[in-house]
């Protein structure tokens, strides 16, 4: 068995379109990519995972009522500190949450899977600063066809 170190660990960068896509199907694809389960050298003390970029956020599609049905949380630590907002309330102040917390609520609950989630990047709608990561992924993999 070989084992692997922090220095051999290659990260690329995925962009995925959320455009009408299922949350709960997209959020389990984007986080075995954050943990690096796709890749053959995984284990589970490091993170081996890559870099995904999400765009089209609030174009997410719910299944079912959950977009009057499903209920976000959160609370202050105060008594009557809570605040309870719906999927679609959500989506209209924040629609990268919604990606967001249902991949974060994927990973591992630990100091890693902290990490983790700061590879994730998550955008409302098509418009984001990483283009040009992706044009260096795309420049490599042709170097290495050819």
């Amino acid at each position: 068995m070989i084992s692997i170190k922090q220095k051999d660990i290659q990260r690329t960068w995925h962009l995925i379109d959320a455009q009408n896509k299922i949350l709960g199907r997209i959020s389990s694809q984007i986080a075995i990519l954050l943990m690096g389960k796709h890749k053959t050298y995984y284990v589970a003390n490091l993170d081996t995972g890559d870099y995904v970029v999400v765009i089209n956020a609030k174009n997410v599609a719910l299944s079912g009522k959950k977009e009057n049905q499903k209920k976000y949380w959160r609370h202050s630590g105060y008594p009557g500190g809570l605040y309870m907002k719906t999927a679609k309330q959500l989506r209209a102040q924040k629609p990268e949450l919604l990606i967001r917390k249902a991949v974060v609520g994927m990973l591992p609950k630990t100091t890693m899977g902290k990490q983790m989630a700061k590879k994730l990047y998550v955008f409302a709608s098509g418009d984001h600063p990483y283009a040009q990561k992706f044009r260096e992924n795309s420049a490599e993999s042709q170097k290495k066809e050819s």
